[in-house]
């Protein structure tokens, strides 16, 4: 940016900041330690100037805002302790991560890429059978409710605007049909019946949201969500570890995409392989 042109920013993000604080030009003179006519020249002169190094600092302490912000260097406003509490949260949830929080992300990311890794079988196309076993001890949550917010997400993935991946370990899957670790006990027609539901849910939405299977041998990732460019979720068990910072966003989206390219089973054969899986089940 020409010297010229952020001089102009400077003085207008500052007249901007000094009118949310409600103060006037003699009460940033006074609160900063600077003189009036320091204050003055800043924000009154034809030919809008830069502050020193000094004045920078001690306006910006002064008025509770960054520093860089005033200069267009960045687009935070807040200090940097507020950005760093903006940009990672820690957000309750709940035992499976479906609820109005996720489709509010899902809801503002509407139009974006969404990447989705899962705990398990993808929530958004169990079927009710399958969500009744999981929360029929319920923790945090009923199975109505369950049941009630995974039509609700199945509602959003619908509309023609979304665009969805999704990564699951094949071996998840595979416990899944074979009825093995949180789902022992769990009949083989329910089992089937979610197979054959989850492969006619794919390939009716095809290619609007794709499943994608990877092998836990040869990589590995932990539960999480990117929310096009605004967001990062990762699930650490009954809360959310929220990112917003672009950095960490295109990290985890670098990593769904190493899973997508590590896939055995890829978006379009994976109806097929589902239909193979559904007839194993005994």
């Amino acid at each position: 940016m020409d010297k010229r042109d952020r001089a102009t920013l400077f003085r207008d993000r500052l007249t901007e900041a000094l009118e949310r604080a409600g103060w006037t030009q003699s009460q940033l003179a006074s609160v900063a330690g600077l003189d009036r006519s320091t204050v003055s020249q800043l924000l009154g002169a034809d030919v809008p100037r830069l502050p020193s190094g000094h004045a920078l600092g001690q306006i910006a302490s002064a008025l509770q805002i960054s520093s860089d912000w005033l200069l267009g260097l960045s687009n935070h406003r807040g200090v940097a302790t507020e950005i760093l509490e903006q940009a990672v949260q820690m957000t309750e949830a709940p035992r499976h991560p479906v609820d109005e929080q996720v489709q509010g992300w899902i809801s503002a990311a509407a139009g974006a890429k969404i990447r989705h890794v899962p705990a398990g079988v993808p929530d958004i196309f169990k079927t009710e059978a399958v969500l009744s076993f999981e929360y029929e001890d319920p923790v945090r949550r009923t199975a109505e409710q369950a049941i009630t917010d995974a039509q609700a997400q199945m509602t959003l993935l619908r509309q023609p605007e979304t665009d969805m991946e999704i990564a699951v370990p094949v071996q998840v899957l595979e416990s899944f049909a074979l009825g093995q670790g949180q789902w022992t006990g769990l009949s083989a027609k329910i089992r089937r019946g979610q197979l054959e539901q989850l492969q006619a849910d794919l390939s009716e939405l095809y290619p609007s949201a794709r499943l994608y299977g990877f092998d836990l041998r040869q990589i590995y990732s932990v539960p999480f969500s990117v929310y096009g460019q605004q967001r990062v979720a990762i699930y650490i068990g009954q809360r959310y570890l929220a990112f917003t910072a672009t950095q960490y966003v295109r990290l985890m989206a670098r990593h769904f995409d190493d899973l997508v390219r590590a896939a055995t089973v890829h978006a379009h054969q994976m109806p097929d392989w589902l239909a193979t899986l559904a007839k194993r089940v005994r």
